[in-house]
């Protein structure tokens, strides 16, 4: 027969028991919810940095490759028919130089830049005495061959609406290795922050004075920053041209470099500046 003093003992010892599950208990939940808790910062702190590392790619001060990402990633299009020819034979090069070259041009000549490619020439009238280092920049790199057998690495079809092009590595990350200084941004064709259909004007990394070896050529009016040294105007038979690479499309980003390239294959075969 239990006793009285035994089934007190028995029913302190099952309390206890019962304070002791709900302790464990409480101290899983706890670990649980600590664990949710983290795994949500965790995940926020990631995507923030990694939100940060893709903008300061985007704009990062890179004076060694000035590169550029001047627009915002464009949407894919629908593929059409390759409309342009198979590049010519040759190699890339890719030579670099520590510095800018000795301006030589002469800055009251007019210069024109013919660039053969794959899709048609393009002509451009240059702007030699509003930005003469630019121009000057061109026609050293075009007579040591750095533009040709270049891939026009990016195509933007919504919200602006450039061809990028002056890239030996074709991702956007390329230069000649030194930088050349921000010129005629003040030029009266830039009007209400627009760059007319026509421009050709420097790419740079978001930076001032970071322009290299990489350009864009403007096909139909684009909102822009007065921030791209615009420096020639292409002719009418260009502006066919590139109305037929952009009528072409473009492909969907490109995971690593973000860039969008013409369905078209744009290759420069030969660049070169002539004076007048």
């Amino acid at each position: 027969m239990v006793t009285q003093e035994q089934r007190k003992r028995q029913l302190a010892r099952e309390k206890f028991l019962r304070q002791q599950q709900r302790r464990t208990t409480a101290r899983r939940k706890a670990r649980m919810r600590n664990s949710v808790i983290a795994s949500v910062l965790g995940v926020i702190v990631i995507g923030s940095v990694l939100l940060y590392t893709t903008d300061a790619f985007k704009g990062k001060d890179d004076k060694s490759t000035a590169s550029a990402d001047v627009t915002p990633s464009a949407s894919p299009t629908k593929k059409a028919p390759d409309p342009c020819a198979k590049p010519a034979a040759g190699k890339i090069k890719t030579a670099t130089w520590k510095k800018e070259p000795a301006v030589t041009i002469d800055k009251s000549a007019k210069y024109t830049m013919k660039l053969a490619t794959t899709c048609g020439d393009i002509d451009i009238a240059l702007k030699t005495s509003a930005a003469p280092h630019t121009v000057n920049s061109f026609d050293f790199l075009a007579a040591k061959g750095y533009f040709d057998h270049t891939k026009c690495h990016r195509l933007t079809t919504t919200g602006i609406y450039v061809l990028q092009c002056g890239d030996p590595t074709g991702a956007g990350s390329g230069g000649p290795g030194y930088t050349i200084p921000d010129e005629n941004l003040k030029d009266t064709s830039l009007k209400g922050g627009v760059y007319p259909a026509g421009t050709v004007a420097m790419a740079n990394t978001g930076q001032k004075h970071t322009g290299g070896s990489q350009f864009f050529l403007v096909y139909k009016d684009s909102q822009l920053p007065a921030s791209y040294t615009p420096f020639g105007t292409i002719d009418a038979a260009g502006m066919k041209v590139l109305d037929k690479i952009a009528a072409a499309g473009a492909q969907a980003a490109d995971p690593t470099t973000g860039n969008t390239a013409p369905n078209a294959t744009v290759v420069i075969n030969k660049a070169t500046v002539t004076k007048s």
